[in-house]
């Protein structure tokens, strides 16, 4: 029974990846990337999984370790951990992604701005859900600002929070400072 439910878990991952790799990955040479788990371990009661990430390039599967770009495994890396918390923490409310444009181009952001307005657009009937992106990326901003303008039937955010570092007049020491923003001010 463990080893059917495993079975079933890596099936339900390796969907919501396929979906989102297609969403998000821009560029023409990866078509899929999915999770590959092999038993190690002779006795039933001492096996254990070790997981690898392949990709399908034109009809040969490889492994992603060292074959692929920084961006590609910012964004396989991404793409695994959003099918993760879709698969086993649809009752968590929060997901955090900090920098997640790092060594992405401009079509791979936009795509990762997709997905993730899609997730948002799903999950917005979730009374608990929140997603806290820290980014220094003011494109990918205005980029989640247009995707998410773009979903018809959800609520756009009222606004986003800017965290800026400020010098105190009087003494030389450094605060943050947060500012609520409107979105109509993107």
């Amino acid at each position: 029974a463990l080893l059917r439910y495993h079975g079933m878990k890596i099936a339900d991952i390796n969907k919501i990846i396929r979906e989102l790799w297609s969403l998000t990955y821009k560029g023409q040479d990866i078509s899929n990337i999915q999770l590959v788990s092999g038993a190690e371990g002779a006795a039933k009661s001492a096996r254990s999984y070790n997981y690898r990430v392949v990709m399908t390039k034109g009809s040969n599967q490889l492994d992603m370790r060292g074959r692929c770009s920084a961006g590609q495994r910012v964004l396989a890396s991404i793409v695994i951990r959003l099918a993760l918390a879709e698969t086993f923490c649809l009752n968590c409310g929060v997901m955090a992604l900090d920098e997640p444009t790092t060594n992405l181009d401009y079509a791979n952001k936009r795509g990762l701005a997709i997905a993730l307005a899609q997730i948002i657009a799903t999950r917005a009937v979730q009374s608990n859900f929140q997603l806290v992106i820290i980014t220094h990326d003011e494109d990918f901003v205005s980029m989640m600002k247009n995707e998410l303008s773009a979903h018809t039937g959800f609520n756009m955010p009222e606004r986003y929070f800017q965290v800026q570092r400020e010098e105190s007049a009087g003494d030389g020491k450094f605060y943050s400072k947060i500012n609520a923003i409107d979105w109509d001010e993107i």
